[in-house]
């Protein structure tokens, strides 16, 4: 008896829609819907570090929803893909944390908007765009278990982040907590630990920060301190576009260095 091969996840998938007998407008829709392995080579050109597991971690945080086959197999529309798309820009060309682009999403950010890496202030200055907020977070906290559900991280690489100083968190009733930014920056460096950077490589990362956080204090701190609300207020919004602009400095500084590898 000839042995039969196993079908391949888009040949099954194939083969539930076959079985489901559609209409033929929605055939003809469903022609055009892509599997997970299909948007990944889609994409891959343009984002050379996309993956089937961070396409199903956006999905985990309710940026993706695509269609479901009785099997269990997504199904991705082109608006899905264009959805896809416009997240993974904003994370490359703006550095927005998901929870922005989240609230960018939901305001009807268009896939064909480009990206917006300042716009004009006052008086005519360029007022960059900060990608997280310096003013106070939303106080939200996250359990350890929660954030390793979420971020995908290994505990092991969260216990280092803690050792080098990177994360913190606090300790509530014996467990311990992180707030928004320590999850987003588990995150980001749960996708550096895939290429083998490990929590004793970001000691670099955290030095860069705690200079530029002193140089950015030292230009505002007499406005930062002082009593005038208004002027309070005007310092800490000079503050987030001084970040903004340092941290579009950077990128541009190290996509110039990384240039020079790949020449």
């Amino acid at each position: 008896m000839a042995a039969h091969a196993t079908p391949t996840d888009a040949e099954q998938v194939e083969l539930e829609l076959a079985a489901q007998d559609p209409p033929e407008g929605e055939a003809v829709k469903r022609q055009k819907s892509l599997t997970i392995g299909a948007v990944c080579k889609a994409l891959a050109q343009e984002f050379p570090d996309i993956s089937i597991s961070k396409i199903r971690y956006l999905e985990d945080q309710k940026l993706l929803t695509p269609r479901r086959t009785p099997g269990g197999y997504r199904l991705y529309t082109q608006g899905d893909v264009a959805r896809l798309r416009t997240i993974l820009r904003m994370q490359r060309d703006e550095f927005l944390p998901l929870r922005v682009i989240r609230q960018e999403l939901a305001a009807g950010r268009s896939p064909e908007a480009p990206p917006v890496p300042g716009r004009v202030g006052r008086q005519g200055a360029r007022a960059w765009r900060p990608s997280v907020s310096v003013r106070e977070a939303t106080g939200a906290l996250y359990s350890i278990d929660d954030v390793l559900e979420e971020t995908k991280a290994e505990a092991k690489l969260v216990r280092e982040l803690e050792e080098y100083g990177v994360v913190k968190g606090e300790m509530r009733g014996g467990v311990r907590y992180f707030d928004e930014t320590e999850r987003e920056i588990i995150a980001a460096v749960a996708e550096l630990a895939r290429y083998g950077v490990g929590g004793r490589n970001l000691r670099v990362f955290r030095s860069s920060a705690d200079r530029e956080a002193n140089l950015l204090q030292q230009i505002l701190a007499p406005a930062l301190r002082s009593r005038n609300p208004e002027r309070r207020k005007e310092a800490v919004d000079a503050l987030e576009n001084l970040a903004a602009v340092a941290t579009h400095l950077k990128h541009l500084l190290l996509i110039r260095d990384l240039r020079k590898i790949v020449r």
